[in-house]
Protein backbone atom coordinates (compact mmCIF):
# COMPACT_ATOMS: atom_id res chain seq x y z
CA UNK A 1 0.00 0.00 0.00
CA UNK A 2 1.31 3.39 -1.01
CA UNK A 3 1.13 6.62 0.30
CA UNK A 4 0.15 9.57 -2.54
CA UNK A 5 1.58 13.12 -1.91
CA UNK A 6 -0.46 15.22 -4.04
CA UNK A 7 1.37 18.43 -5.11
CA UNK A 8 -0.73 21.69 -5.93
CA UNK A 9 1.03 25.16 -5.35
CA UNK A 10 4.02 23.47 -3.25
CA UNK A 11 6.14 22.21 -6.81
CA UNK A 12 9.34 21.08 -4.49
CA UNK A 13 10.93 18.93 -2.19
CA UNK A 14 12.74 21.04 0.37
CA UNK A 15 11.00 22.21 3.37
CA UNK A 16 8.07 19.96 2.18
CA UNK A 17 5.77 18.80 4.80
CA UNK A 18 3.82 16.14 3.16
CA UNK A 19 7.43 14.45 1.08
CA UNK A 20 9.29 14.11 4.41
CA UNK A 21 6.58 12.26 6.40
CA UNK A 22 5.49 10.08 3.64
CA UNK A 23 9.62 9.41 2.82
CA UNK A 24 10.07 8.81 7.13
CA UNK A 25 7.21 5.69 6.85
CA UNK A 26 9.35 3.85 4.50
CA UNK A 27 6.37 3.01 2.33
CA UNK A 28 6.04 3.10 -1.10
CA UNK A 29 5.27 6.66 -2.21
CA UNK A 30 3.82 8.23 -5.23
CA UNK A 31 4.66 11.71 -5.62
CA UNK A 32 1.52 13.11 -8.00
CA UNK A 33 0.28 15.94 -10.48
CA UNK A 34 -2.95 16.08 -11.71
CA UNK A 35 -3.83 18.82 -14.39
CA UNK A 36 -7.19 19.88 -13.83
CA UNK A 37 -8.13 20.68 -16.95
CA UNK A 38 -12.08 22.35 -15.27
CA UNK A 39 -9.10 24.07 -13.33
CA UNK A 40 -8.11 25.89 -16.27
CA UNK A 41 -11.04 26.90 -17.78
CA UNK A 42 -11.70 29.34 -15.02
CA UNK A 43 -12.23 33.22 -15.39
CA UNK A 44 -9.07 33.60 -13.83
CA UNK A 45 -6.32 31.04 -15.08
CA UNK A 46 -4.40 31.93 -17.99
CA UNK A 47 -1.95 30.04 -20.57
CA UNK A 48 1.23 32.43 -18.56
CA UNK A 49 0.48 30.81 -15.69
CA UNK A 50 0.37 27.05 -16.90
CA UNK A 51 3.30 27.32 -18.69
CA UNK A 52 5.26 28.66 -15.26
CA UNK A 53 3.79 25.39 -13.75
CA UNK A 54 4.71 23.33 -16.67
CA UNK A 55 8.51 24.37 -16.56
CA UNK A 56 8.13 24.08 -12.65
CA UNK A 57 7.11 20.18 -12.80
CA UNK A 58 9.90 19.43 -15.03
CA UNK A 59 12.39 20.90 -12.47
CA UNK A 60 10.14 18.87 -9.51
CA UNK A 61 10.53 15.63 -11.57
CA UNK A 62 14.08 15.67 -12.52
CA UNK A 63 14.39 16.63 -8.36
CA UNK A 64 12.24 13.48 -7.84
CA UNK A 65 14.39 11.50 -10.07
CA UNK A 66 17.26 11.88 -7.84
CA UNK A 67 15.82 10.94 -4.78
CA UNK A 68 15.32 7.14 -6.74
CA UNK A 69 11.49 8.13 -7.77
CA UNK A 70 9.46 10.07 -10.29
CA UNK A 71 6.49 12.84 -10.50
CA UNK A 72 3.27 11.47 -12.29
CA UNK A 73 1.90 14.19 -14.47
CA UNK A 74 -1.78 13.14 -15.75
CA UNK A 75 -4.61 15.35 -16.99
CA UNK A 76 -7.94 14.29 -15.35
CA UNK A 77 -9.76 15.14 -12.28
CA UNK A 78 -8.69 14.14 -8.79
CA UNK A 79 -10.58 11.50 -7.56
CA UNK A 80 -11.10 9.64 -10.72
CA UNK A 81 -7.00 9.67 -11.11
CA UNK A 82 -7.36 8.61 -7.07
CA UNK A 83 -9.88 5.68 -7.80
CA UNK A 84 -7.56 4.24 -10.34
CA UNK A 85 -4.33 4.11 -8.24
CA UNK A 86 -6.90 2.27 -5.37
CA UNK A 87 -7.97 0.06 -7.93
CA UNK A 88 -4.57 -0.44 -9.51
CA UNK A 89 -2.04 -1.57 -6.26
CA UNK A 90 -3.35 0.46 -3.18
CA UNK A 91 -3.30 3.69 -1.58
CA UNK A 92 -3.71 4.20 1.98
CA UNK A 93 -2.46 7.66 2.42
CA UNK A 94 -2.99 11.17 0.57
CA UNK A 95 -0.45 13.10 2.21
CA UNK A 96 -0.88 17.39 0.65
CA UNK A 97 -0.33 21.18 1.70
CA UNK A 98 -3.21 22.86 2.91
CA UNK A 99 -4.40 25.23 -0.52
CA UNK A 100 -6.18 28.82 0.20
CA UNK A 101 -7.82 29.29 -3.92
CA UNK A 102 -10.65 30.01 -5.09
CA UNK A 103 -14.29 28.82 -5.00
CA UNK A 104 -12.87 25.84 -7.65
CA UNK A 105 -10.19 24.48 -5.20
CA UNK A 106 -12.05 24.94 -2.01
CA UNK A 107 -15.06 22.57 -3.41
CA UNK A 108 -12.52 20.11 -4.89
CA UNK A 109 -10.73 19.55 -1.78
CA UNK A 110 -13.85 18.98 0.01
CA UNK A 111 -14.44 16.19 -2.40
CA UNK A 112 -11.47 14.64 -1.48
CA UNK A 113 -11.45 14.36 1.60
CA UNK A 114 -14.62 12.60 1.53
CA UNK A 115 -13.98 10.32 -1.23
CA UNK A 116 -10.82 9.38 0.97
CA UNK A 117 -12.88 9.18 4.31
CA UNK A 118 -15.50 6.72 2.35
CA UNK A 119 -12.88 4.85 1.27
CA UNK A 120 -10.81 4.62 4.19
CA UNK A 121 -7.81 6.65 3.42
CA UNK A 122 -6.19 8.73 5.63
CA UNK A 123 -6.10 12.00 4.72
CA UNK A 124 -3.53 14.58 6.14
CA UNK A 125 -2.88 18.15 5.17
CA UNK A 126 0.07 20.30 6.56
CA UNK A 127 0.49 24.20 6.76
CA UNK A 128 2.64 25.78 3.94
CA UNK A 129 2.12 29.57 4.86
CA UNK A 130 1.33 31.38 7.88
CA UNK A 131 -2.70 30.48 6.96
CA UNK A 132 -4.12 29.49 10.03
CA UNK A 133 -7.74 27.01 8.74
CA UNK A 134 -10.95 27.43 11.18
CA UNK A 135 -8.98 30.25 12.63
CA UNK A 136 -11.20 31.02 15.71
CA UNK A 137 -9.95 34.73 16.49
CA UNK A 138 -8.04 36.98 14.23
CA UNK A 139 -6.00 38.09 17.56
CA UNK A 140 -4.25 34.72 17.47
CA UNK A 141 -2.91 34.66 14.13
CA UNK A 142 0.13 36.92 14.40
CA UNK A 143 1.94 34.37 16.75
CA UNK A 144 0.57 31.46 14.97
CA UNK A 145 1.97 33.24 11.84
CA UNK A 146 5.68 33.89 13.71
CA UNK A 147 5.35 30.18 15.25
CA UNK A 148 5.19 28.73 11.67
CA UNK A 149 8.26 31.00 9.94
CA UNK A 150 10.70 30.50 13.00
CA UNK A 151 10.19 26.90 12.74
CA UNK A 152 12.46 23.94 11.30
CA UNK A 153 13.41 24.35 7.71
CA UNK A 154 12.89 20.70 6.22
CA UNK A 155 15.62 19.09 4.21
CA UNK A 156 14.87 17.10 1.04
CA UNK A 157 14.14 13.12 1.85
CA UNK A 158 17.82 11.63 1.36
CA UNK A 159 15.73 8.75 -0.63
CA UNK A 160 12.13 7.90 -1.64
CA UNK A 161 10.95 4.53 -1.67
CA UNK A 162 9.66 3.30 -5.11
CA UNK A 163 5.66 3.15 -6.54
CA UNK A 164 4.12 0.06 -7.11
CA UNK A 165 3.87 -0.55 -10.84
CA UNK A 166 1.01 1.85 -12.40
CA UNK A 167 -1.68 1.59 -14.77
CA UNK A 168 -0.18 3.22 -18.76
CA UNK A 169 -3.39 5.37 -17.90
CA UNK A 170 -1.69 7.47 -15.28
CA UNK A 171 2.42 7.14 -16.63
CA UNK A 172 1.88 7.70 -20.55
CA UNK A 173 2.00 11.81 -19.54
CA UNK A 174 -0.08 14.71 -19.45
CA UNK A 175 -1.63 17.26 -22.21
CA UNK A 176 -1.73 20.81 -21.91
CA UNK A 177 -4.97 22.48 -20.93
CA UNK A 178 -6.93 24.52 -23.13
CA UNK A 179 -7.02 27.71 -21.48
CA UNK A 180 -9.48 30.49 -21.69
CA UNK A 181 -6.85 33.39 -21.88
CA UNK A 182 -4.11 32.54 -24.13
CA UNK A 183 -2.52 35.78 -24.73
CA UNK A 184 1.43 35.54 -25.28
CA UNK A 185 4.37 36.88 -22.48
CA UNK A 186 7.16 36.72 -24.25
CA UNK A 187 8.90 37.95 -21.31
CA UNK A 188 7.35 35.99 -18.25
CA UNK A 189 9.54 34.78 -15.43
CA UNK A 190 10.91 31.05 -15.89
CA UNK A 191 9.49 28.60 -13.34
CA UNK A 192 11.33 25.92 -11.54
CA UNK A 193 13.22 26.00 -7.84
CA UNK A 194 16.53 26.65 -9.61
CA UNK A 195 15.07 29.83 -10.98
CA UNK A 196 13.99 30.64 -7.76
CA UNK A 197 16.98 29.85 -5.33
CA UNK A 198 19.02 31.82 -7.82
CA UNK A 199 16.25 34.97 -7.64
CA UNK A 200 16.26 34.71 -3.77
CA UNK A 201 20.80 34.34 -3.77
CA UNK A 202 20.85 37.29 -5.67
CA UNK A 203 18.57 39.28 -3.87
CA UNK A 204 19.81 38.57 -0.15
CA UNK A 205 23.62 39.21 -1.90
CA UNK A 206 22.93 42.47 -3.53
CA UNK A 207 19.57 43.05 -5.29
CA UNK A 208 17.76 43.69 -1.50
CA UNK A 209 19.76 47.24 -0.51
CA UNK A 210 17.47 50.08 -1.36
CA UNK A 211 14.37 47.48 -1.70
CA UNK A 212 11.88 49.83 0.77
CA UNK A 213 13.36 52.42 -1.57
CA UNK A 214 13.10 51.20 -5.19
CA UNK A 215 10.04 49.03 -4.93
CA UNK A 216 7.44 51.62 -5.99
CA UNK A 217 8.80 52.73 -9.16
CA UNK A 218 8.48 50.90 -12.25
CA UNK A 219 11.67 51.89 -13.34
CA UNK A 220 13.42 50.61 -10.36
CA UNK A 221 11.62 47.88 -8.52
CA UNK A 222 12.19 45.12 -11.95
CA UNK A 223 15.61 44.53 -10.08
CA UNK A 224 14.47 46.02 -6.41
CA UNK A 225 11.98 43.56 -5.78
CA UNK A 226 12.72 39.86 -4.84
CA UNK A 227 11.00 38.68 -7.77
CA UNK A 228 10.18 36.01 -6.20
CA UNK A 229 6.45 36.49 -6.29
CA UNK A 230 5.48 33.18 -8.71
CA UNK A 231 7.78 31.01 -7.15
CA UNK A 232 5.83 31.95 -3.95
CA UNK A 233 2.35 31.65 -5.66
CA UNK A 234 3.34 28.20 -6.65
CA UNK A 235 5.63 26.88 -3.94
CA UNK A 236 8.82 26.16 -6.17
CA UNK A 237 10.53 27.85 -3.02
CA UNK A 238 9.24 27.76 0.90
CA UNK A 239 8.17 31.03 2.37
CA UNK A 240 9.62 29.71 5.75
CA UNK A 241 13.29 28.95 4.21
CA UNK A 242 12.83 32.58 2.34
CA UNK A 243 12.02 34.21 5.67
CA UNK A 244 14.77 33.03 7.69
CA UNK A 245 17.52 33.58 5.38
CA UNK A 246 16.95 36.71 5.03
CA UNK A 247 16.65 37.40 8.46
CA UNK A 248 19.83 35.79 8.91
CA UNK A 249 21.26 37.52 5.83
CA UNK A 250 20.09 40.60 8.30
CA UNK A 251 21.05 39.71 11.50
CA UNK A 252 24.94 38.69 10.15
CA UNK A 253 27.75 40.56 12.03
CA UNK A 254 29.01 41.88 8.82
CA UNK A 255 25.81 43.05 7.34
CA UNK A 256 25.96 46.64 6.46
CA UNK A 257 23.25 48.71 8.24
CA UNK A 258 21.53 49.88 5.21
CA UNK A 259 20.88 46.41 4.10
CA UNK A 260 19.65 45.56 7.19
CA UNK A 261 16.99 47.95 7.21
CA UNK A 262 16.06 46.59 3.44
CA UNK A 263 15.70 42.91 4.37
CA UNK A 264 13.32 44.09 7.36
CA UNK A 265 11.25 45.98 4.88
CA UNK A 266 11.10 42.85 2.95
CA UNK A 267 10.22 40.68 5.95
CA UNK A 268 7.51 42.55 6.93
CA UNK A 269 5.92 42.29 2.74
CA UNK A 270 6.37 37.99 3.77
CA UNK A 271 4.01 38.98 7.26
CA UNK A 272 1.42 41.14 4.78
CA UNK A 273 1.57 37.83 2.23
CA UNK A 274 -0.05 35.53 4.45
CA UNK A 275 -2.25 38.60 6.52
CA UNK A 276 -3.75 39.20 2.84
CA UNK A 277 -4.57 35.28 2.03
CA UNK A 278 -6.01 34.86 5.46
CA UNK A 279 -8.51 37.14 4.37
CA UNK A 280 -9.53 34.67 1.78
CA UNK A 281 -8.84 31.69 4.28
CA UNK A 282 -11.60 33.18 6.29
CA UNK A 283 -14.06 34.10 4.01
CA UNK A 284 -14.17 32.56 0.84
CA UNK A 285 -16.83 34.48 -0.87
CA UNK A 286 -14.21 38.02 -1.26
CA UNK A 287 -14.01 36.03 -4.42
CA UNK A 288 -17.26 37.38 -5.62
CA UNK A 289 -18.54 39.64 -3.39
CA UNK A 290 -17.55 43.00 -1.46
CA UNK A 291 -15.81 42.56 2.07
CA UNK A 292 -17.89 45.04 3.51
CA UNK A 293 -21.12 43.62 2.29
CA UNK A 294 -23.29 46.72 1.88
CA UNK A 295 -20.93 48.18 -0.09
CA UNK A 296 -21.73 45.62 -3.10
CA UNK A 297 -24.41 47.85 -3.82
CA UNK A 298 -21.92 50.81 -4.76
CA UNK A 299 -22.13 50.32 -8.10
CA UNK A 300 -25.61 48.59 -9.79
CA UNK A 301 -25.93 48.40 -14.01
CA UNK A 302 -23.46 47.01 -16.19
CA UNK A 303 -19.53 48.30 -16.72
CA UNK A 304 -19.11 51.07 -19.38
CA UNK A 305 -18.03 48.16 -22.21
CA UNK A 306 -15.64 51.10 -24.20
CA UNK A 307 -14.29 52.09 -20.76
CA UNK A 308 -13.26 48.32 -19.28
CA UNK A 309 -11.57 47.44 -23.01
CA UNK A 310 -9.48 50.70 -23.47
CA UNK A 311 -8.39 50.19 -19.45
CA UNK A 312 -7.87 46.41 -20.88
CA UNK A 313 -5.56 47.08 -23.83
CA UNK A 314 -3.63 49.88 -22.57
CA UNK A 315 -5.70 52.96 -24.33
CA UNK A 316 -6.50 54.88 -21.59
CA UNK A 317 -5.00 57.91 -22.41
CA UNK A 318 -2.96 58.27 -19.40
CA UNK A 319 0.25 57.20 -20.12
CA UNK A 320 1.38 55.44 -16.92
CA UNK A 321 -1.54 53.53 -16.48
CA UNK A 322 -1.32 53.06 -20.12
CA UNK A 323 2.41 51.64 -19.73
CA UNK A 324 1.51 49.42 -16.93
CA UNK A 325 -0.94 47.54 -18.57
CA UNK A 326 0.87 47.09 -21.53
CA UNK A 327 3.85 45.98 -19.23
CA UNK A 328 1.78 43.46 -17.64
CA UNK A 329 0.74 41.96 -20.48
CA UNK A 330 4.48 41.62 -21.95
CA UNK A 331 5.97 40.83 -18.96
CA UNK A 332 3.41 38.75 -16.76
CA UNK A 333 4.50 41.02 -13.73
CA UNK A 334 4.72 44.39 -12.06
CA UNK A 335 5.29 45.86 -9.03
CA UNK A 336 2.56 46.21 -6.60
CA UNK A 337 2.03 50.16 -6.29
CA UNK A 338 1.11 49.73 -9.79
CA UNK A 339 -1.28 46.68 -9.56
CA UNK A 340 -2.45 48.97 -7.23
CA UNK A 341 -3.28 51.93 -9.91
CA UNK A 342 -4.63 50.03 -12.47
CA UNK A 343 -7.30 49.16 -10.08
CA UNK A 344 -7.79 52.17 -8.65
CA UNK A 345 -8.30 53.94 -11.73
CA UNK A 346 -10.44 51.33 -13.30
CA UNK A 347 -12.83 51.51 -9.88
CA UNK A 348 -12.13 55.40 -9.75
CA UNK A 349 -11.81 57.02 -12.68
CA UNK A 350 -13.51 54.88 -14.79
CA UNK A 351 -15.86 53.54 -12.14
CA UNK A 352 -15.91 49.96 -13.60
CA UNK A 353 -17.54 47.31 -10.78
CA UNK A 354 -14.40 45.71 -9.15
CA UNK A 355 -15.41 42.20 -10.48
CA UNK A 356 -14.40 42.13 -14.37
CA UNK A 357 -11.12 44.15 -13.89
CA UNK A 358 -9.76 42.11 -10.76
CA UNK A 359 -10.24 38.81 -13.00
CA UNK A 360 -8.44 40.66 -16.10
CA UNK A 361 -5.70 41.63 -13.83
CA UNK A 362 -5.57 38.26 -12.83
CA UNK A 363 -5.12 36.32 -16.23
CA UNK A 364 -2.27 38.98 -16.35
CA UNK A 365 -0.35 37.80 -13.16
CA UNK A 366 1.96 34.91 -13.67
CA UNK A 367 2.04 35.20 -9.83
CA UNK A 368 -2.00 34.99 -9.39
CA UNK A 369 -2.06 34.64 -6.17
CA UNK A 370 -5.96 34.45 -5.21
CA UNK A 371 -5.92 35.01 -1.35
CA UNK A 372 -3.91 38.37 -2.07
CA UNK A 373 -5.18 39.45 -5.34
CA UNK A 374 -9.22 39.59 -4.51
CA UNK A 375 -9.11 41.48 -1.02
CA UNK A 376 -6.79 43.68 -2.67
CA UNK A 377 -8.57 44.72 -5.54
CA UNK A 378 -11.34 44.98 -3.42
CA UNK A 379 -9.20 47.05 -0.89
CA UNK A 380 -8.11 49.52 -4.05
CA UNK A 381 -11.63 49.62 -5.07
CA UNK A 382 -12.58 51.25 -2.12
CA UNK A 383 -14.98 48.13 -0.90
CA UNK A 384 -13.39 46.53 2.56
CA UNK A 385 -15.29 50.10 4.84
CA UNK A 386 -12.42 50.02 6.91
CA UNK A 387 -9.13 51.63 5.33
CA UNK A 388 -9.00 55.34 3.95
CA UNK A 389 -10.08 55.49 -0.04
CA UNK A 390 -6.73 55.33 -2.00
CA UNK A 391 -7.22 57.44 -5.06
CA UNK A 392 -4.21 57.49 -7.29
CA UNK A 393 -3.67 60.63 -9.30
CA UNK A 394 -2.19 58.81 -12.74
CA UNK A 395 -0.21 62.38 -13.55
CA UNK A 396 1.05 62.41 -10.36
CA UNK A 397 2.30 59.13 -10.02
CA UNK A 398 4.08 59.50 -13.57
CA UNK A 399 6.07 62.95 -12.22
CA UNK A 400 6.65 61.02 -9.13
CA UNK A 401 7.89 57.26 -10.09
CA UNK A 402 9.12 57.74 -14.03
CA UNK A 403 9.91 61.59 -13.84
CA UNK A 404 11.95 60.87 -16.90
CA UNK A 405 9.26 59.17 -18.65
CA UNK A 406 12.18 55.97 -19.40
CA UNK A 407 9.52 53.75 -18.46
CA UNK A 408 6.45 55.63 -20.63
CA UNK A 409 8.99 55.65 -23.20
CA UNK A 410 9.68 52.02 -23.57
CA UNK A 411 5.72 50.47 -23.64
CA UNK A 412 4.01 53.79 -25.18
CA UNK A 413 5.94 54.18 -28.38
CA UNK A 414 3.67 56.79 -29.56
CA UNK A 415 4.95 58.78 -26.56
CA UNK A 416 9.05 58.38 -27.46
CA UNK A 417 9.98 61.64 -28.87
CA UNK A 418 8.18 63.81 -26.24
CA UNK A 419 10.33 65.78 -23.79
CA UNK A 420 10.12 64.61 -19.83
CA UNK A 421 8.18 67.69 -19.05
CA UNK A 422 5.47 66.67 -21.49
CA UNK A 423 5.11 62.61 -21.68
CA UNK A 424 3.06 63.04 -18.57
CA UNK A 425 0.20 65.23 -20.32
CA UNK A 426 0.68 64.54 -23.86
CA UNK A 427 -3.37 65.58 -24.21
CA UNK A 428 -1.76 69.55 -23.38
CA UNK A 429 0.62 69.77 -25.62
CA UNK A 430 -0.25 72.59 -28.68
CA UNK A 431 -1.08 71.70 -32.43
CA UNK A 432 2.76 72.86 -32.71
CA UNK A 433 4.24 70.66 -30.37
CA UNK A 434 2.39 68.20 -31.40
CA UNK A 435 4.08 68.45 -35.12
CA UNK A 436 7.78 68.89 -33.55
CA UNK A 437 7.45 66.11 -31.19
CA UNK A 438 4.80 63.50 -32.14
CA UNK A 439 2.14 61.81 -29.98
CA UNK A 440 -0.81 62.35 -32.74
CA UNK A 441 -1.35 58.88 -32.99
CA UNK A 442 -1.63 58.08 -28.98
CA UNK A 443 -5.60 58.35 -27.70
CA UNK A 444 -7.31 61.12 -25.82
CA UNK A 445 -7.66 60.43 -22.48
CA UNK A 446 -11.21 58.73 -21.44
CA UNK A 447 -12.18 61.67 -19.44
CA UNK A 448 -10.79 64.16 -17.16
CA UNK A 449 -9.02 62.09 -14.46
CA UNK A 450 -9.70 64.86 -11.61
CA UNK A 451 -13.09 65.81 -11.70
CA UNK A 452 -13.52 61.23 -12.46
CA UNK A 453 -11.71 61.21 -8.91
CA UNK A 454 -13.83 64.10 -7.07
CA UNK A 455 -17.21 62.21 -8.82
CA UNK A 456 -15.53 58.83 -7.30
CA UNK A 457 -14.97 60.53 -3.86
CA UNK A 458 -18.22 62.19 -3.42
CA UNK A 459 -20.01 59.18 -4.30
CA UNK A 460 -18.93 56.59 -2.27
CA UNK A 461 -18.88 59.18 0.84
CA UNK A 462 -22.41 59.96 0.29
CA UNK A 463 -23.09 55.67 -0.31
CA UNK A 464 -21.25 55.28 3.14
CA UNK A 465 -22.74 57.76 4.91
CA UNK A 466 -26.31 56.88 3.39
CA UNK A 467 -26.00 52.96 3.30
CA UNK A 468 -23.56 52.00 5.27
CA UNK A 469 -23.98 50.92 8.85
CA UNK A 470 -21.54 50.38 12.17
CA UNK A 471 -22.31 47.08 12.79
CA UNK A 472 -21.02 45.91 9.18
CA UNK A 473 -18.31 47.98 9.60
CA UNK A 474 -17.38 46.59 12.70
CA UNK A 475 -17.35 42.94 11.66
CA UNK A 476 -15.21 43.64 8.94
CA UNK A 477 -12.39 45.30 11.25
CA UNK A 478 -12.76 42.59 13.75
CA UNK A 479 -12.61 39.90 11.27
CA UNK A 480 -10.00 41.15 8.83
CA UNK A 481 -8.39 44.15 10.16
CA UNK A 482 -4.49 44.78 10.78
CA UNK A 483 -3.21 43.72 14.19
CA UNK A 484 -0.52 42.08 16.33
CA UNK A 485 -3.14 42.34 19.82
CA UNK A 486 -6.48 42.27 20.38
CA UNK A 487 -8.51 44.20 18.49
CA UNK A 488 -9.32 47.51 20.49
CA UNK A 489 -13.07 48.33 19.73
CA UNK A 490 -14.45 52.21 20.33
CA UNK A 491 -18.22 52.84 20.13
CA UNK A 492 -17.19 55.40 16.93
CA UNK A 493 -15.26 53.28 14.67
CA UNK A 494 -15.52 55.65 11.09
CA UNK A 495 -16.57 53.84 8.45
CA UNK A 496 -12.90 54.94 6.33
CA UNK A 497 -10.73 53.50 9.55
CA UNK A 498 -7.50 53.05 7.62
CA UNK A 499 -5.14 50.36 8.79
CA UNK A 500 -1.53 50.50 9.57
CA UNK A 501 0.55 51.44 6.02
CA UNK A 502 -2.15 52.89 4.54
CA UNK A 503 -1.38 55.51 1.29
CA UNK A 504 -2.18 58.80 1.05
CA UNK A 505 -5.96 59.62 0.35
CA UNK A 506 -5.16 61.29 -3.25
CA UNK A 507 -1.43 60.40 -4.17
Amino acid sequence: MATVVWFKRDLRTRDHGPLAAAAALGEPVIPLYVVEEEYWSLPDTSARQWDFIEESLRDLKHQLQRLGSDLIIVTGSMIPVLQQLLESGGICRVFCHQETGGQWTFARDKAVIEWCNSHGIEYSEWRQHGVVRRLPDRDLWDNEWSGLMLGTVLESPDHLPGAPALPASLTSGHRRPECRHTAPCPERQPGGSMKGEKLLDSFLDRRCVGYQYNISSPVTAPRACSRLSPHIAYGTVSLREVYQRARDTGAHRSTLSRKKRSLTSFRSRLHWHCHFIQKLEDEPELEFRAMHRELEQLKSGPNDSERLQRWQEGQTGWPLVDACMRALAHCGWINFRMRAMLMAVASYQLWLHWREPALHLATLFTDFEPGIHYPQAQMQSGLTGINALRIYNPVLQSQKLDAEGEFIRRWVPELAGLPSEMIHTPWLMTPAQRQRFGGNTYVAPICDHEQAARRARKAVGDFRKQRVSLGETERVLNRHGSRKGPVQRRPNVPDSAPNSGQLPLFD
